[in-house]
């Protein structure tokens, strides 16, 4: 599939391992020449250029999404949810990633696609083991995205942080004793760090 004109195409199951895809036209005859070099990619890039709506979700995601990981059991879940709903209020758009079992590899993948989204992480380690895994596949590979860890404060710091801590993108943990203090300091001790990193991060503070 080299300099093909693929506007209008519509297909179904391609069989494409090991062809070559290069200087796909998805513009129409008459129309200045757009090239992309994957027929799977060509009809969204095509959405993006002539659809106002699909740029502005895109848009609406990459500034305002929010992950949110943590244990899904029923007292955790519970301080995960409110966590959502206020950030909801705050307007941001709150994922929560629920999940049951282990992490494994499509676990993990998921998680780290819907961290490439996202404008920051809020990831609550309190008694979170698979927490721990799933920031394995974010933070040494999205240096864009900023972590904020939160943890109760009747627990210690897991070891793993040691890690994480030479990343400036991972920033210092956020201690929380109830979800009312969670709350009420969510603006200023877990909202701000985030929001300053992300500005760092993309250059808006010098």
């Amino acid at each position: 599939l080299t300099s093909c004109y693929i506007y209008g195409v519509s297909a179904w199951k391609l069989k494409l391992d090991g062809a070559q895809q290069k200087d796909l036209v998805i513009t129409a005859l008459g129309e200045a020449t757009i090239t992309v070099d994957n027929i799977e990619v060509a009809q969204f890039v095509y959405l993006l250029l002539h659809h106002q709506r699909i740029r502005d979700v895109i848009e609406t995601i990459t500034s305002k999404a929010v992950l949110i990981l943590g244990r899904f059991t029923v007292e955790r879940k519970a301080v995960l949810d409110t966590l959502r709903e206020e950030l909801r209020n705050r307007g941001y758009l709150p994922i929560l990633f629920d999940f049951e079992g282990s992490v494994n590899r499509s676990t993990d993948e998921t998680i780290t696609l819907l961290a490439r989204m996202a404008r920051f992480v809020i990831a609550d380690v309190s008694d979170a083991k698979s927490v721990l895994q799933e920031l394995r596949g974010i933070v040494p590979n999205l240096p864009s995205v900023p972590v904020q860890p939160i943890i109760v404060s009747t627990q210690d710091e897991p070891g793993m942080f040691d890690y994480y801590r030479p990343y400036p993108w991972f920033l210092k943990t956020y201690r929380y004793a109830t979800t009312h203090q969670l709350i009420t300091d969510l603006s200023e001790r877990v909202i701000r760090p985030a929001e300053i990193k992300v500005q760092e991060l993309r250059g808006q503070i010098p």
